[in-house]
């Protein structure tokens, strides 16, 4: 005959579940908490970080529009108490700086630092340094802009292949010609960007040396020096590049202080 199991033996196995749910509900809500407590942190310390680059930008004498800083790296309160971030976006718009003559402003850069070291008390009280172990920054400048300062009627430029084009209409010996051809570009002395057309060529060109000599003048006056703005955090130009939508570059530092040490 089959033994019924008393009720009451089953009431312990109950209390059992309903403890390993509060239990789990319990770790799930702490967990969450942790995980608010965290991004309210990043906010915090980004917003401080990026009052300390804006004084260092005005520090090195240059201008943009208030910086934009994303610390990475997850949990962020490990990096905290580590005093060591993994890597810190930082985007500066329009930037601007004093540069004798005619000066390319860059619309927008982005700047990489990894590595970076600061204390708690510096980003708490605003003293102290920020210092990232490598800085890369890089930036595009639109051709219009620098169509615009070669000032000449009708250029254009684009990127063909790799490199730069050029496209203009030209007036040689009475006819209406258009040149065309490509630019070599490197980084030049005192951090400026280095144009050099030595290949251009117009369709219909007469066969004169005359001709060839104000095509050679055309493009050696189109051949220039272009100025960049002072960059900040002493990021020194590295590389320029044609890209489709203008001429990237790419500039570099080590062992770079983010603030103006208090």
């Amino acid at each position: 005959m089959a033994q019924v199991q008393p009720a009451y033996e089953e009431r312990p196995r109950r209390r059992g579940r309903r403890a390993l749910v509060v239990l789990v509900v319990l770790l799930l809500v702490l967990a969450g908490l942790l995980v608010v407590a965290d991004r309210v942190a990043v906010g915090v310390a980004e917003r401080a970080i990026a009052d300390q680059v804006r004084q260092e930008v005005a520090k090195q004498q240059a201008q943009s529009a208030p910086p934009e800083v994303e610390v990475g790296g997850f949990p962020f309160l490990t990096q905290v108490l580590d005093g060591r971030y993994e890597r810190i976006s930082i985007v500066l718009r329009e930037v601007r700086g004093s540069v004798q003559g005619d000066a390319i402003s860059l619309p927008t850069l982005d700047v990489d630092a990894r590595d970076v070291h600061a204390s708690l008390d510096t980003l708490r009280s605003g003293q102290g340094e920020v210092v990232a172990d490598t800085v890369n920054g890089t930036a595009t400048i639109s051709y219009d802009s620098l169509a615009a300062l070669l000032d000449r009627p009708g250029l254009k430029l684009s990127e063909q292949g790799g490199k730069l084009a050029v496209t203009a209409p030209v007036d040689i010996l009475g006819q209406q010609l258009t040149v065309t051809g490509t630019a070599d570009v490197t980084v030049g002395e005192q951090g400026k960007v280095s144009l050099r057309f030595n290949d251009l060529n117009a369709e219909g060109l007469p066969n004169l040396p005359l001709a060839r000599t104000l095509l050679n003048n055309y493009a050696r006056g189109i051949s220039v020096d272009v100025p960049l703005p002072d960059l900040p955090f002493q990021l020194a130009l590295r590389e320029v590049r044609p890209q489709p939508e203008g001429l990237t570059v790419t500039a570099d530092a080590k062992d770079v202080p983010l603030n103006a040490a208090g």
